[in-house]
């Protein structure tokens, strides 16, 4: 079926139709059309198969379609998102999918000021996406109407339980209408999400999208054993070595962002973090030039990038292995969008070599194996411009010791 036999207003057809959309990707086939009925929805897929778009279609051309346009006392649309990046994706994914119809579409969340923010919803908006922080501030200050939404989304509902926003959540719900359509999207389901998502639903259209490999099959992906302190000259070679693509790290920490970033500096590698200690608009711009291209190298953590849709990534590399077995496939799954291929490569440490276990467990089978030998594992060492600057500065040092000694004669 094609998006052109959907019952949708012509707007939206041209919208995606101007993106280039021809054929609904599984969730988008199966999430579709009992949305459009305003029936409830649970949907379980894995990243990158078109959730966004899969809630997103059937919302405008419900708001759309309906009578009332842009209340001035309250929102009719409200998507939760787990983080300002992802909040941001869904907007340009409303505006550029709802450019031809009637919905106003806007975003809100922390880091930034509030007082424009409340401004705009005081002009009325028909679909807000926030983040759960800011989203509860401005109810609990009375600035956000909620009694009018007809549609609540919850997007990435398993990193929003990840974040500790369980509680939230649940008080949020009190200030919704009983009456009202809820759709529910998650990568990953266990029981805490089966329990939120069913306290929340009326006889649910439960859709899952679980292939037997939960990475995508136009993901290549492997494993390098690689010692803690060598990472970061395995790193410089592979970008390097690949230095035309676009690239993202990943890291534990927002201190080995920043550690990781320094590390590439040295060797004349520019890149930039993506981690929760950035201001938001450093944020933003950062990932405005990744998105272009002007940027190739970005190092983040799992809560800054989790969700976000990158066009293009062609490699994504797993300086630190992650916390959770879960984290890897949602890692992996920024690579290989789409249609597109995409390159996946691992990092291990003797440290972190029960992870790895847990994750192939997860994955239900092994990772590949990059296989390494000592000859290439010493030279890749060697051959590293943080190397060669070592010897500079030493040879340096050794010029400039019979030069001291000179000055001492006189």
């Amino acid at each position: 079926m094609k998006f052109s036999q959907y019952h949708i207003t012509e707007g939206i057809k041209k919208s995606i139709s101007k993106l280039e959309y021809k054929k609904p990707t599984d969730i988008q086939f199966k999430s579709i059309p009992p949305i459009l009925k305003g029936e409830d929805v649970l949907a379980i897929a894995q990243t990158g198969t078109g959730k966004t778009a899969a809630f997103v279609i059937p919302i405008l051309h419900l708001l759309h379609t309906r009578k009332i346009f842009g209340r001035q006392d309250g929102v009719r649309c409200l998507v939760m998102a787990p983080t300002h990046e992802l909040a941001l994706q869904i907007e340009a994914v409303f505006n550029n999918l709802g450019k031809h119809t009637r919905v106003k579409s806007f975003c809100i969340h922390g880091g930034v000021d509030q007082a424009p923010q409340i401004m705009q919803l005081d002009k009325g908006v028909d679909v807000l996406i926030a983040t759960p922080g800011r989203l509860f501030d401005l109810v609990s200050q009375g600035a956000l109407i909620l009694t009018r939404v007809e549609i609540l989304v919850l997007d990435e509902a398993d990193h929003m339980l990840d974040l500790g926003f369980i509680k939230d959540i649940r008080d949020l719900i009190r200030h919704l209408p009983k009456k009202r359509q809820t759709l529910f999207f998650s990568a990953t389901i266990n029981d805490e999400i089966k329990t939120l998502a069913y306290s929340l639903v009326t006889k649910a259209i439960r859709i899952q999208i679980s292939p037997k490999d939960p990475v995508a099959k136009n993901i290549k992906h492997a494993v390098a054993f690689i010692e803690m302190d060598d990472k970061r000259f395995f790193l410089e070679y592979l970008i390097k070595s690949n230095d035309e693509q676009k690239m993202l790290i990943f890291v534990r920490t927002k201190v080995r962002a920043e550690r990781v970033k320094k590390a590439l500096e040295r060797v004349d590698i520019v890149t930039d973090t993506i981690h929760s200690d950035k201001l938001q608009s450093e944020r933003e711009l950062t990932m405005k030039n990744f998105r272009k291209g002007d940027l190739k190298v970005l190092i983040a953590t799992d809560v800054s990038a989790r969700g976000i849709d990158i066009p293009n990534v062609e490699y994504v590399v797993n300086y630190d292995l992650p916390e959770t077995s879960e984290n890897y496939v949602h890692r992996v799954g920024r690579t290989g969008r789409g249609s597109q291929k995409g390159q996946a490569v691992s990092f291990c440490s003797s440290e972190e070599k029960e992870v790895l276990v847990q994750i192939e467990n997860n994955l239900g089978k092994p990772i590949e194996r990059l296989e390494i030998s000592k000859n290439d594992y010493q030279y890749t060492i060697e051959i590293s411009a943080e190397k060669s600057n070592d010897w500079k500065s030493l040879l340096k040092d050794a010029e400039e010791v019979p030069n001291r000694k000179k000055k001492k004669k006189k």
